[in-house]
């Protein structure tokens, strides 16, 4: 794929991205619960929810904070099958720029996380955010302009309509509620490989180690002007960001923290109506127990522009073959012929 022309910020709401953290082995029970949020950054969008699932044990009040929208789910009679092989999030890192109300929300991460059905494996699937694709009655358009057009329900269509995955559950995570969470915690470290000026926010990053706040982890993740791929490589940080933030989480043995990054993240979240509490109370449970955790980028074919946007075009062949391999739940197969899943433990 040739690498991605500096971008200036979309005048249409954000999603997605590409990249992802590495397949973990299976290890002892002792050390499941940090290699489950450290497998992949993209997971931990999902594994902070089952966080706060196994909060609710020992706090009720902490599920009275998710906030859960209703209608979520498309309800037209052309949706996929159920296929029964597994379980599938429709996972989006929404960044809803208070500062810029004109601009609306905004979904700069997008992804689907399978639940294998054995138990044993999480996989999550990111879709570029400025994919070009079918949008059911808006035309062909990157596959943010969905949720712009229609929020979490047109999304969740569109991608179906892409994949032939069914979803069954939505989550999003407001990347503004970082800020919380990540002081909450007292900070947490990224590595950083190259020198970047990032002009939008004025902030200058030094490769190496660093510890960031809850405003400069904000802005770390929103950047890309600068990146030499821009969108993609930006779904690298919030990949590492999140990596940094879950295993901070579970390293913390202050009751006082914990307690202010549970209520920060159930602040951030939004689920569909069908997730209960006994929902992520399962979840939590469930992805103890996972051994394999892996990140897969949907195949891309190259950049391109569609009048004056830039837009990514994506390889429908090879995406085709890995959207099968997640409704058969055999993804494990797919990722070894496909060399395997990425580590973002340093980024740009």
């Amino acid at each position: 794929m040739q690498p991605m022309p500096p971008q200036q910020d979309d005048p249409a709401p954000g999603a997605p991205r590409t990249d992802g953290g590495d397949a973990a082995s299976a290890n002892p029970r002792d050390r499941r619960r940090r290699r489950i949020l450290l497998g992949c950054g993209g997971a931990a969008l999902v594994l902070l929810l089952a966080v706060v699932g196994g909060a609710y044990a020992l706090q009720h009040s902490y599920n009275g904070q998710v906030e859960r929208v209703e209608g979520a789910l498309p309800t037209a009679g052309d949706r996929p099958a159920a296929t029964g092989r597994g379980e599938n999030w429709m996972l989006i890192g929404s960044d809803r720029r208070d500062d810029i109300p004109s601009m609306g929300a905004r979904a700069d991460a997008l992804m689907i996380v399978h639940l294998a059905e054995s138990g044993d494996r999480v996989s999550v699937v990111a879709i570029p955010r400025d994919s070009w694709v079918p949008i059911p009655g808006h035309g062909t358009d990157k596959i943010n302009a969905a949720f712009a057009y229609g929020g979490p329900r047109l999304l969740i269509r569109t991608v179906e309509k892409l994949t032939g995955i069914r979803i069954d559950h939505y989550a999003a995570l407001d990347f503004g509620g970082f800020v919380e969470m990540t002081d909450a915690l007292g900070g947490v470290t990224v590595t950083i490989t190259e020198d970047t000026y990032d002009p939008k926010h004025q902030r200058a990053w030094e490769a190496g180690t660093q510890h960031l706040d809850g405003l400069e982890a904000l802005d770390f993740v929103r950047q890309r002007v600068n990146l030499p791929n821009g969108d993609l490589d930006r779904i690298k940080r919030q990949q590492a960001f999140l990596e940094a933030l879950a295993g901070k989480a579970l390293d913390t043995r202050n009751p006082i923290r914990i307690d202010r990054f549970i209520r920060a993240v159930t602040g951030a979240v939004t689920v569909d109506e069908t997730v209960s509490a006994t929902t992520l109370r399962k979840l939590a449970t469930r992805l103890l127990d996972v051994g394999t955790l892996e990140y897969v980028t949907t195949p891309v074919d190259r950049p391109a522009a569609r009048g004056r946007q830039s837009v990514i075009l994506l390889d429908h062949g090879r995406a085709a073959e890995l959207f099968a391999a997640v409704r058969e739940d055999r993804i494990g197969e797919y990722v070894a012929r496909s060399g395997g899943s990425n580590a973002v433990d340093a980024v740009r």
